[in-house]
């Protein structure tokens, strides 16, 4: 087959076996942007949006989404993660940067987490200004930074 590593010899999908790797601290960075009219992150940044304070129901999102990652991505493994912290900034008048980094001392990465936590708070930005911006957009979705375990430390060039 390939050097995939979530197929067996023969091409069945399979949940890659960690139990005789390290236990080793893995941090996993990731960053999306949501773009959108200057006039609806005007009322995000005034916490104006009727459905409430969309950067804080954001981080929530993302966060809870790290937590249930194994849930929505085929052969994740269950982890207890260490953290998870999610930061907005403000781009410029019409993008917001968001950025996650998950924590975890265990024998597998955090990168799907990371990328999920990102992933889901965008959306729910999307999801509480649809009403006034049908418009906006999502994306690039990018891992920053990865470290833990035999690969060690990478970070995007």
């Amino acid at each position: 087959m390939s050097n995939l590593t979530h197929f067996d010899e023969a091409g069945a999908s399979r949940m890659v076996d960690v139990g005789s790797k390290e236990i080793t601290m893995r941090l996993a960075r990731a960053v999306g942007f949501v773009r959108m009219l200057p006039v609806t992150l005007e009322l995000i940044r005034n916490r104006q949006v009727s459905k409430g304070d969309v950067f804080e129901v954001a981080r929530l999102a993302g966060i809870m989404a790290t937590k249930r990652t194994d849930e929505l991505i085929p052969l994740c493994h269950s982890l207890g993660l260490d953290s998870a912290k999610i930061a907005f900034d403000i781009v410029d008048e019409s993008t917001v940067r968001i950025e996650s980094m998950v924590t975890l001392h265990g024998r597998t990465g955090v990168e799907m987490e990371a990328l999920t936590a990102v992933s889901i708070a965008a959306l729910t930005i999307y999801d509480m200004c649809k009403a006034v911006d049908r418009a906006m957009s999502i994306g690039p979705i990018e891992l920053l930074e990865k470290s833990g375990g035999r690969s060690g430390h990478w970070v995007r060039p």
